[in-house]
């Protein structure tokens, strides 16, 4: 974990801020962390989330000049170019949780500056430094992997959410109602920029979970339908995708370009589902196929092995990967991939 010693200085610059400005990853960890870290400030400063890519790169220049922000604070995204930063001229605050890129000129803060193979969300890191919204907390953790020490104050809390004896992530976020939270809240960052920009605004007026899930409010009522639109096309994905059979233990699935990807969500459940394959499922637009690749062992070392030669880029976490691929180097890429698995 990050050292006491260094989340106050984040809260330090973060109370300085009058106008902060979010980048976040487009997932329930990254977007968790802005809604707490946006909470803290009292609601200053604006959000952008960052769909397209993981990487924050000159393409976002023209946010700084339009927000003209006093510090900018870089959520769960595991690039930042050199460029940008560069450019950027104010303070630059990266907490993040993947492995260490090397940058010159930001305030870098990464719990694997201390363990290289640990793997602690950014939304973890929000909630020790805010101490606040520990629905948001959970719900960010959980999504990405991790059942948090705070777990069973969140069993209190919300025992209608999550059973006292429950502590296996996978069952949470497939088999409880704070999963239900989770994937309403995910969806809501599905679509078009537009659509997932109104879902933005309204989840920073939601107050408690119960509001989404008993539709308690407008707001929260908004949410939950938005969700259950998208969960329509998720469930025939997820059903076209268990026709699948598996070769030399790898499940693939791939599908034409819809309006909404939703790659990772199955990549995920299918994992759950075949629990003793590897996972790949890609969403092929133009000329790219994108990826999510899903494994129950370090994966991570093979994925950048098949890379080398390959139009395309990827990474991510060591069992959970993603990946962009040419599509004229797609089956070049999957037999490097296969080769790499035997080294």
């Amino acid at each position: 974990m990050i050292p006491e010693k260094e989340l106050e200085e984040i809260r330090i610059y973060l109370n300085k801020s009058e106008n902060p400005l979010f980048f976040f990853d487009d997932d329930p960890d990254g977007l968790c962390s802005f809604l707490m870290l946006k909470k803290y400030v009292n609601d200053k400063g604006k959000g952008v989330i960052l769909k397209t890519a993981p990487i924050l790169d000159l393409k976002f220049e023209r946010k700084i000049k339009e927000d003209s922000p006093d510090f900018i604070f870089v959520l769960d995204i595991p690039i930042i170019s050199q460029e940008f930063i560069d450019k950027a001229n104010v303070p630059i605050i990266w907490i993040d949780h993947h492995p260490i890129v090397e940058r010159e000129g930001t305030h870098h803060y990464n719990p694997r500056f201390y363990n290289k193979n640990i793997n602690i969300p950014v939304s973890y890191i929000c909630y020790k430094l805010t101490k606040q919204d520990l629905w948001l907390a959970t719900v960010g953790c959980v999504y990405d992997f991790e059942i948090p020490d705070f777990i069973d104050e969140f069993k209190e809390q919300y025992p209608d959410l999550l059973p006292s004896k429950t502590n296996d992530q996978e069952e949470v976020l497939y088999k409880t109602k704070l999963g239900e939270l989770i994937r309403v809240i995910n969806f809501n960052l599905k679509g078009k920029t537009e659509d997932v920009k109104k879902s933005l605004n309204v989840l920073q007026r939601i107050e408690t979970p119960y509001e989404i899930l008993n539709q308690e409010t407008p707001r929260g009522k908004f949410i939950f339908n938005r969700a259950k639109k998208i969960s329509k096309e998720y469930s025939s994905l997820l059903e076209e995708a268990k026709k699948t059979k598996s070769k030399e233990g790898i499940v693939l699935f791939l599908y034409p370009a819809r309006k909404i990807s939703l790659t990772t969500e199955l990549a995920g459940e299918l994992l759950h589902i075949y629990k003793d394959k590897i996972i790949i499922v890609g969403r092929e637009r133009n000329d790219q196929i994108k990826l999510s690749i899903r494994a129950r062992f370090n994966i991570s070392i093979a994925l950048s092995k098949a890379l080398k030669d390959i139009e395309g880029y990827g990474g991510g976490h060591e069992k959970a990967c993603g990946a962009n691929i040419a599509k004229k180097d797609f089956y070049r890429f999957l037999d490097n991939f296969k080769e790499a698995l035997k080294e």
